[in-house]
């Protein structure tokens, strides 16, 4: 679970040290705070500083019906809903229509580089490498 430019080039780079592929998530509910231009800028940043990574990414958007649908349009690659399961199905289909991978649950297993947000790139690679050696995806 990555909240800044730094820590999911840093996540990606650790993924292809360790030629393990790796799911990029936001924090829970972030598409509602940073939003999916953000979310957006921050995975083509990871992808340009990293050429040839295998990662996937998903905007966490919460109960917010709003943000998933802005996520949705903005074409974000995937998109978490945790609200109701009438509205979920409706924004799947429009996912689907879009091209937009959509889950109604966080992933389990992560690393929140939240907890060291001011880390040097250095630490984050380490603690990235370090979970990734257990055979878990960072998220």
């Amino acid at each position: 679970m990555v909240h800044s430019r730094g820590q999911a080039i840093a996540a990606v780079a650790a993924a292809v040290r360790a030629s393990s592929p790796v799911i990029i998530a936001s924090a829970p509910d972030a598409g509602g705070y940073v939003g999916p231009g953000w979310f957006k800028a921050l995975i083509m940043a990871a992808r340009e500083a990293v050429p040839g990574a295998c990662f996937s990414s998903l905007l966490d958007c919460g109960d917010n019906v709003g943000a998933a649908l802005a996520a949705i349009r903005t074409e974000i690659e995937g998109v978490v809903f945790t609200g109701r399961t009438d509205v979920a199905w409706r924004l799947a289909d429009i996912a689907e229509q879009h091209g937009v991978r959509f889950e109604t649950r966080r992933p389990q297993e992560v690393l929140d580089l939240g907890e060291g947000f001011f880390a040097s790139e250095e630490n984050l690679l380490r603690r990235c490498a370090e979970f990734l050696s257990r055979g878990l995806q960072i998220s």
